[in-house]
């Protein structure tokens, strides 16, 4: 006979403060330890630990001296071909990006293996600051042939998403890609460039693209601050013969 989950204190309380999360609203405290322990019935301990569960989560952010604020709504990342541009203006956020820096070096034996070309194939390295509403989202690290986007500067990247260059001044277009995704935590740069704690969740994309013809356009490395995204990927049956279904993220085209 099986039995159900033990509901701990810990938990109700959390999802009672959750509730309460939801009344306040984007950028406004809750109550104070002292306060919500009374009001919830509960003791500080159960209290301080449902807090700590729901702030590594992103719901919460403690501010030193000011108290504990709900945080902003975390984005929806869906797993498709849309850049990074065109997934923050189809959420209604404007999205913007600063150059980190922009070099160019030698492909050497990994980046030629990802690319497809030579190991001495000229480079060019964007690493970039991804915004949305002002806000930084992520890092990403752009890799891609220097003979593909002769005269790339700082500006045009700040100024412009790199998949709309690629189309309308180089005449590329991008057609699919591979995607992995893993969890990370983010380093001294990222952490300084982001603004978040040093070792703060993150999530580390890595993107190869492609054009029609299956030649390989871009390598991509991003960190998508964890407290700001979850992932959403919508699943289907393909095999409806009654064989064992696979369940598969769907992709769009871009």
């Amino acid at each position: 006979m099986s039995t159900l989950p033990r509901i701990t204190k810990q938990s109700q309380t959390r999802d009672r403060v959750l509730d309460l999360i939801e009344r306040v609203g984007v950028g406004q405290a809750i109550p104070s330890e002292r306060q919500l322990s009374s009001d919830l019935g509960v003791s500080r301990l159960t209290l301080r630990a449902a807090v700590d569960e729901l702030v590594r989560e992103g719901h919460l952010v403690r501010k030193r001296g000011s108290g504990t604020f709900v945080s902003q709504p975390k984005i929806a990342q869906e797993l498709t071909m849309t850049s990074f541009s065109e997934d923050m203006r189809r959420r209604g956020m404007r999205p913007g990006s600063r150059t980190l820096s922009l070099t160019t070096t030698l492909a050497g034996a990994r980046l030629g293996r990802l690319l497809h070309v030579s190991p001495s194939e000229s480079i060019v390295v964007a690493k970039r600051l991804r915004l949305a509403d002002g806000e930084s989202m992520a890092i990403e690290t752009l890799h891609v042939r220097e003979s593909l986007v002769p005269g790339l500067e700082k500006k045009d990247l700040d100024e412009t998403s790199f998949y709309e260059l690629l189309d309308t001044r180089y005449g590329v277009q991008i057609a699919s890609g591979i995607q992995t995704i893993e969890p990370t935590v983010t380093g001294e740069e990222e952490s300084a460039a982001l603004g978040v704690p040093l070792h703060s969740p993150a999530f580390l994309f890595e993107r190869t693209s492609f054009d029609e013809e299956g030649h390989t356009l871009e390598f991509v490395q991003s960190i998508y601050r964890g407290d700001r995204y979850r992932l959403v990927t919508e699943l289907n049956r393909r095999d409806r013969t009654g064989a064992t279904p696979v369940l598969v993220a769907r992709e769009d085209p871009h």
